[in-house]
């Protein structure tokens, strides 16, 4: 440069300075945007990659989850089985009847089942009917009758029990008992 004569000189410093510019003006006017564009369009295509992945997994967990539900809907028919179902009169005095064969407790009296909303849980797809029992045993009978009542028949629970004294000269120690049972009754499906 020191053997260039000034004027040249000069003009050789303008077009580097320009062409500097130009390259400058170049890569922050059209490659940088093309360089955020590229980034970003990286992300949408690694979220959309692990997104089918995702799918991919779902997709071949399908059978496996179909065969859990309709294990599990056997499992829900087979608790459901001996739940209250259509008319609830006949259930209650067929079910009720049936239990008490071999029972050494006396059933006097049977009420009638009225069905009402279950108030035990919030929500429950579940309707309930609710009987009185009213009958005579001896005191060892009667809790055997109870617990038997609630092993065989877990959707029945036994929620006022009442035992009094029988008074009738015949038997002295038996003791008169009423209970008031709660059943489910299965939802129409």
């Amino acid at each position: 440069m020191k053997r260039l004569p000034p004027d040249k000189r000069n003009k050789l410093i303008f077009v580097v300075i320009g062409s500097l510019g130009l390259i400058s003006l170049v890569y922050f006017l059209l490659i940088g945007p093309q360089n955020e564009q590229n980034r970003l369009l990286a992300a949408q295509t690694n979220k959309q990659l692990i997104n089918l992945e995702q799918m991919k997994r779902t997709i071949n967990e399908a059978d496996a989850t179909a065969s859990k539900v309709a294990e599990i809907d056997a499992v829900l028919d087979s608790a459901e089985a001996d739940t209250a179902s259509g008319d609830v009169l006949a259930w209650t005095y067929d079910t009720m009847r049936q239990f008490n064969v071999n029972r050494h407790v006396d059933i006097t009296t049977m009420g009638q089942p009225v069905e009402s909303d279950e108030d035990l849980f919030d929500d429950f797809p579940y309707k309930q009917i609710k009987f009185e029992i009213i009958g005579t045993g001896y005191y060892h009978d009667i809790g055997k009758y109870i617990a038997d009542l609630e092993n065989k028949f877990p959707h029945i629970r036994v929620l006022n029990i009442n035992i009094d004294p029988n008074g009738s000269e015949a038997a002295p120690e038996k003791l008169s008992f009423r209970l008031e049972i709660a059943a489910l009754v299965k939802p129409n499906t």
